[in-house]
C-alpha cells in the first residue's frame, strides 16, 4: 500500500509543488496530494527517559500451566495475583477453571508455570477462587462455594503451605467473599464479604438485576496473630441508617468488593452497587466513616455504539460506583470507577479519607488516553467505556504511584501522586486482555498484571504480563516501547483511530507515511503520520466521502499518487472489492470493480493491498480464488489506461496449526521488485509465518480471467517474527501494514481489529533499510 516507495519523479516532485504541498516535512502542508490541514499536536508525553517507567518483559499465557493432559483450549484465567515474600512465585486466581495457579518469576524475562492446585479437590466442583494473599509461608485462597445459590451465599479461606501446596486449615466466612488484603504489618487480613445480587433476579417492584436481594454484605477480618490453627474470623457488620444517612444506593442491601489497608491498619472498602465507600479500623472492627462516591458529569466521550468513534458524546452525573480502592499515603484513597448496574464514569477518583469529599477526578481523560492510543473499543461505547476495574498504589523512585487498569481496552495507566490533587500521567501499559489484577513488587522493582479474559478460540489467551522498572531493565526491555504510534489533538480532541491495516509512502515528504481505519471504526479516514516523533504521530485526518456525505469503507490497501489516493477495499463479498480512488480533498472520483469472474471466486478476503508503480497499480488478493490450485494467491496488475487486468500467481507458506490458513496482506513496488507481506492466522506462541517476500517485477504478461496463473518466484526479505516477539508481549496475528518511506527506511504496522477479538495492541515497526 505504498506508491513507487522511496523513490519521487521530478515530474511526480513538479505536480505536487505545483498543486501547493511540499516534498519536505518541515515545510507547511498536509505532503502527499492533500491540501492544506490543520496538524494536531500530542498533549501528552509517552516519551519517557528509560529510568523513569517501566519496560515489559515478558507475557505469559497462562494455558500453559494447565495440568497434563488437559486440552490446551480449555478456558483458563489469571484474575488476581499475590507473590511470595521473597518475590519470586506469583500465584493466581483461576475461577474459569477452578483452581489457583503458581509462576517462577526469579527470572522475570522467563516466566515459567510451576503447577495449579485444584481447588476441586480441596472442596467442590463449583468452588471458585476470587482472591488470594500471600503472608509468610502461606497463601490465604478466598473462594466462593455459593454454587449459584445466591439467597444462600457461603464461603471459606483456605490457608496453604505454598511449599508443598498443602491446606493447613479451613475457616468457614459465613457468606460469599470478594477481595482480600492484608495489613502492611502483617498482622491482619481484611475480606470483603459481597454476598452478591443475581443479576437474573427481579426483586419485588424492581427490574431484573435490583436491589435489594438479601442477605446483606459484611466484612470480615481475619487475625493473623501466631500458628494459621490459632487465626480467628471477626465480622464487621454496617449500620443500615447510617449508610442511609450518607446517600447510598439500597442501604438495606450492602455488597462489598473491594478493600485496601493503610499503614494506621485503617480499611477503605468499597460498596460497588450501592456507591458507597466505608472506612473501619482494622484492630478494633469500628466504622469510622461511611460516605457516598458521589457522581460525576463526563462530556467529551465516545457513547453511542454505531461505528463511528464520535467523541462529542457525554453522560449525565451519574453514581462512581467504584471497583478497587487504594491508599495514597494515609490520609487519601483512589478508586476505579467501572460501574455496575447505575453508574460508571469512565475514570477513577481520588477522596479525602477523613471528609469524603472528591478532591480530583480523571474526567475524559481515562479514555482519552485508550483514544490517543488506538484503544478505544466501540463496542463498549453505550456501556462503559474503558471501564476502568483494577487499581493499585505503590512507590516509584520514591513517588507515589498510582496505576489503573481498564478492562475492556486493555491497558494499565501509571500515575505521579505525588500530590493527590493533581495526578499527573506518567505511562501507559500494554496487557492481554481484561487486566484486572494490578501487583506491585517493591523489592524487585516488578510490576505483574494478571488478565482474566480468554479466548481460545481467537488464540488470545489470558496471560501474566510482567513489567520492570527502571534504567536496569531497559534492555531487557520491549522493543519498541509502546506506544509505538499515537495520535494528536485538535482542539483538544484526540483523532480517533485503530484498525489500522494500511500503509503508504508519502512521496513528497520523506518522513512522513500515510494510513487508513478499516471498517471498524466509521467513516473511512485518510491518517497522516510524522515519523520524526516518538512515538510516531498521527497528525491529520481527511475523511473520505462521495457526494459530500462520509461513507464506510473497508480500506485495506492504500496508495499515493500526485492526483489523489487510491484504496483497495474489501467487500464482505467478491463483488463488494474495489479499486476507489479519492481526489485530495478526500471525494471520491470513481470506483473500480475487480474482473466479474475473479470477484465470483472470492469470498471474505479479497482486496488486501494497493502499490503504484508508473502507470500500473498492482493489488494482492489476501485468499485464493476459487478454481486456482491449492496455496496460491493472486497478485493483480491493473493499467488504468486500457483498464486491462493481468494475474499472476504467488504461492503461500503452509504450517500444521489446526483452522489455520496462510493469506497476504500487503504489496509494495521497491528497487524493481514487488515486496507481499505474508502472515497466517495465529497469533502468540503459536505464530508461524509473518514475513515479507520479494518478487521480481514480471516482464512477461500475466494470464486474464480464471486461467491458472503462473506462480512467481520469491525470496524472502525478512522475517518479522523476531520484531514481533522482540515487544515482550503477545505476538500479533495481523500484520498488515507496510511501506519504505521516503527516507528509504521500511515500517511495518498490525491491525489490531478495533479491540474485538484482539488484544488491541498495534505495533509500530522502523525496520531500517529494506
Amino acid at each position: 500500500m505504498t506508491s513507487n516507495l522511496g523513490r519521487l519523479t521530478a515530474a511526480a516532485a513538479a505536480a505536487l509543488l505545483a498543486a501547493g504541498c511540499s516534498t519536505d516535512t518541515q515545510q507547511p502542508g498536509h505532503g502527499g496530494p492533500a491540501p492544506q490541514v490543520q496538524r494536531a499536536t500530542s498533549p501528552v508525553d509517552f516519551d519517557f527517559p528509560d529510568a523513569e517507567r517501566y519496560h515489559r518483559l515478558a507475557t505469559y499465557p497462562v494455558y500453559l500451566n494447565r495440568p497434563a493432559g488437559e486440552d490446551p483450549k480449555t478456558e483458563t484465567v489469571a484474575e488476581i495475583s499475590t507473590v511470595t515474600p521473597d518475590g519470586n512465585t506469583v500465584i493466581y486466581t483461576d475461577a474459569a477453571a477452578k483452581r489457583i495457579g503458581f509462576v517462577d518469576i526469579r527470572d522475570p524475562l522467563k516466566p515459567v508455570g510451576v503447577g495449579t492446585l485444584s481447588l476441586e479437590e480441596l472442596g467442590h466442583a463449583d468452588d471458585q477462587p476470587t482472591s488470594v494473599a500471600a503472608v509468610g509461608e502461606y497463601v490465604l485462597v478466598v473462594v466462593d462455594t455459593t454454587g449459584g445459590d445466591f439467597a444462600n451465599p457461603s464461603g471459606r479461606v483456605d490457608i496453604v503451605r505454598v511449599a508443598d501446596r498443602t491446606r493447613v486449615r479451613s475457616i468457614d466466612l459465613g457468606g460469599q467473599p470478594d477481595s482480600i488484603a492484608i495489613s502492611p504489618d502483617g498482622s491482619f487480613a481484611a475480606i470483603a464479604m459481597e454476598n452478591q445480587r443475581d443479576e437474573e433476579f427481579t426483586p419485588p417492584g424492581g427490574d431484573e438485576g435490583d436491589l435489594p436481594q438479601p442477605p446483606t454484605g459484611f466484612l470480615q477480618l481475619l487475625d493473623l496473630t501466631g500458628e494459621p490453627a490459632g487465626w480467628r474470623a471477626r465480622t464487621v457488620d454496617f449500620d443500615v441508617e447510617a449508610a442511609r444517612a450518607a446517600g447510598l444506593d439500597t442501604p438495606q442491601d450492602l455488597e462489598p468488593e473491594y478493600v485496601s489497608i493503610n499503614s494506621r491498619g485503617q480499611i477503605a472498602l468499597t460498596l460497588q452497587e450501592n456507591n458507597g465507600i466505608a472506612i473501619i479500623d482494622g484492630r478494633t472492627g469500628t466504622v469510622s466513616d461511611i460516605f457516598t462516591a458521589g457522581t460525576q458529569a463526563v462530556n467529551g466521550i465516545d457513547n453511542a455504539e454505531d461505528g463511528t468513534l464520535d467523541q462529542t458524546g457525554s453522560i449525565e452525573a451519574a453514581p462512581r460506583e467504584p471497583d478497587a480502592i487504594g491508599w495514597i499515603g494515609d490520609d487519601h484513597i483512589a478508586t476505579a470507577n467501572e460501574g455496575d448496574w447505575k453508574g460508571g464514569t469512565r475514570g477513577w477518583t481520588v477522596f479525602d479519607a477523613a471528609t469524603g469529599a472528591v478532591v480530583w477526578d480523571a474526567g475524559n481523560s481515562f479514555e482519552q488516553l485508550a483514544v490517543r492510543t488506538g484503544l478505544h473499543i466501540e463496542s463498549r461505547a453505550e456501556s462503559k467505556g474503558p471501564e476502568p476495574e483494577g487499581l493499585a498504589i505503590t512507590e516509584i523512585g520514591g513517588r507515589p504511584t498510582a496505576l489503573v487498569a481498564s478492562e475492556r481496552s486493555n491497558f494499565v495507566a501509571a500515575y505521579d501522586v505525588s500530590d493527590p490533587k493533581a495526578p499527573v500521567f506518567r505511562q501507559i501499559l500494554p496487557t492481554t486482555p481484561g487486566p484486572e489484577g494490578i501487583l506491585a513488587i517493591p523489592n524487585r522493582d516488578l510490576l505483574v498484571i494478571s488478565s482474566e479474559s480468554d479466548d481460545a478460540d481467537n488464540r488470545v489467551r489470558a496471560s501474566v504480563n510482567v513489567y520492570g522498572f527502571g534504567a536496569a531493565f531497559a534492555g531487557s526491555g520491549g522493543k519498541p516501547a509502546f506506544p509505538s504510534i499515537v495520535s494528536g489533538d485538535i482542539d483538544g480532541t484526540p483523532i480517533g483511530w485503530g484498525a489500522l491495516g494500511a500503509l503508504a509512502a508519502d512521496p513528497a515528504a520523506r518522513d512522513r507515511l500515510f494510513t487508513a481505519t478499516d471498517i471498524a471504526y466509521g467513516p473511512a479516514r485518510i491518517l497522516s503520520i510524522d515519523l520524526t516523533k516518538t512515538p510516531a504521530l498521527i497528525d491529520s485526518e481527511l475523511t473520505v466521502t462521495e457526494n459530500g456525505q462520509p461513507v464506510a469503507l473497508d480500506i485495506e490497501g492504500l496508495a499515493v499518487r500526485p492526483d489523489g489516493y487510491v484504496l483497495a477495499v474489501e467487500g464482505e463479498q467478491g463483488d463488494g472489492n474495489e479499486l476507489v480512488n479519492v481526489a485530495p480533498d478526500g471525494a471520491i472520483k470513481d470506483r473500480v470493480a475487480l474482473p466479474a469472474e475473479i470477484a465470483a471466486g472470492l469470498e471474505g478476503q479479497g482486496l488486501e493491498g494497493v502499490a503504484i508503480d508508473g502507470e500500473t497499480i498492482w493489488v494482492a488478493l489476501q485468499r485464493g480464488v476459487k478454481g486456482d490450485p491449492a496455496g496460491v494467491v493472486r497478485l493483480g496488475k491493473y493499467t488504468p489506461a486500457d483498464q486491462k487486468w493481468e494475474w499472476y500467481g504467488y504461492r503461500t507458506e503452509t504450517t500444521d496449526a489446526d483452522g489455520d490458513w496462510i493469506g497476504l496482506s500487503e504489496i509494495a513496488v521497491y528497487d524493481g521488485s514487488l515486496l507481499v507481506l505474508e502472515r497466517d492466522k495465529l497469533n502468540g506462541p503459536d505464530a508461524r509465518v509473518k514475513a515479507i517476500y520479494r518478487v521480481a517485477l514480471p516482464t512477461e504478461a500475466g494470464v486474464t480471467g480464471t486461467a491458472a496463473p503462473k506462480v512467481l518466484p520469491k525470496t524472502l526479505a525478512r522475517d518479522l517474527l523476531p520484531d514481533l516477539a522482540a515487544t515482550n508481549g503477545f505476538v500479533q496475528e495481523k500484520v498488515e501494514g507496510m511501506a519504505v518511506a521516503g527516507n528509504g527506511n521500511l515500517y511495518v504496522i498490525t491491525d489490531n481489529d478495533g479491540v474485538e477479538d484482539a488484544n488491541g495492541e498495534t505495533v509500530f515497526l522502523n525496520l531500517g533499510t529494506p
